[in-house]
């Protein structure tokens, strides 16, 4: 199995996870006298086996991410935690950006003029060198996903 396939099947079991676990909230309790429409019991038994396969496919992901390297040198991991970081970096001043831009709802000269604190086309550029950044980085990410043999 190729890593983007483990990752797919880690996002179906979480899915599924998510799944059982809403099913199990509505049978948590019924009205006196009716029965639950499924056996909660059940349904727990279903998730722990769930849950079990999901952390067996997360420690084979993980070891495989720690052993599989970019062109670079870098391994997966710290190309993911590089990844994250730009996303953080890019939202951050993409925030940062929106807030400083002033707004144009200024009725009368008495009213409170707000100024940035901060150059918004400046902050603007880095937020968007981050984004390519992170669009590049994130390509190269894909393209060794389904190169690499999953380590079971």
């Amino acid at each position: 199995m190729r890593l983007a396939e483990a990752l797919i099947e880690r996002k179906n079991i979480k899915d599924s996870i998510d799944s059982l676990g809403k099913r199990l909230e509505r049978v948590a309790k019924v009205q006196e006298g009716d029965a639950p429409s499924e056996n909660p019991m059940e349904l727990l038994k279903v998730i722990e086996a769930k849950l079990k396969e999901l952390e067996s496919i997360i420690v084979k992901i993980n070891k495989t991410n720690l052993s599989a390297s970019l062109q670079d040198g870098k391994t997966l991991m710290e190309a993911i935690a590089r990844r994250d970081i730009l996303a953080l970096k890019r939202s951050i001043l993409e925030n940062l950006a929106r807030e400083a831009t002033p707004s144009r709802d200024r009725f009368t000269r008495t009213e409170i003029k707000f100024i940035p604190t901060v150059n918004v086309g400046n902050i603007r550029k880095e937020a968007d060198r981050a984004a390519k950044e992170y669009r590049e980085l994130d390509a190269e990410i894909q393209a060794k996903n389904w190169e690499v043999k999953l380590i079971e």
